[in-house]
């Protein structure tokens, strides 16, 4: 038996959209809205838009540079404009909206996890 020693993406998962939501998703699209977002998902904790991360578990299990993938890709799928080269390079800027992280809309799940994620790189020596 192997023992996990980190945390890994493991995918992104699509919201559905229902037949009555259709005509939602098309108006938001008109109005340049992000209507479908993927979600990063990773083994153990979750996905970013519906589970909130456990900051001790990521405190014992993630290195800086996930938690760094995590904390932006909660960004980038709500379309955050980065202004980092390193942030430039990983996510691209193709079809980011906003330029202030605050202008943002994220869910309240996605901006506690950002918050927490921001807090256990401070607390690692990450950032």
């Amino acid at each position: 038996m192997v023992a996990r020693t980190g945390v890994s993406r493991i995918g992104a998962a699509r919201a559905d959209i229902s037949r009555a939501g259709l005509f939602a998703a098309s108006l938001a699209a008109a109005l340049l809205i992000p209507a479908v977002a993927e979600a990063a998902c990773y083994e153990d904790i979750g996905c970013t838009d519906q589970d909130v991360f456990p900051e001790g578990f990521l405190m014992r299990r993630a290195q800086c540079d996930i938690l760094w993938e995590m904390r932006n890709s909660i960004y980038k799928e709500r379309g955050y404009c980065f202004k980092t080269p390193r942030a430039i390079r990983h996510f691209g800027n193709a079809g980011c909206q906003y330029d202030s992280e605050n202008a943002v809309p994220l869910s309240r799940i996605e901006r506690t996890n950002a918050a927490t994620i921001k807090r256990v790189e401070q607390m690692k020596g990450c950032l």
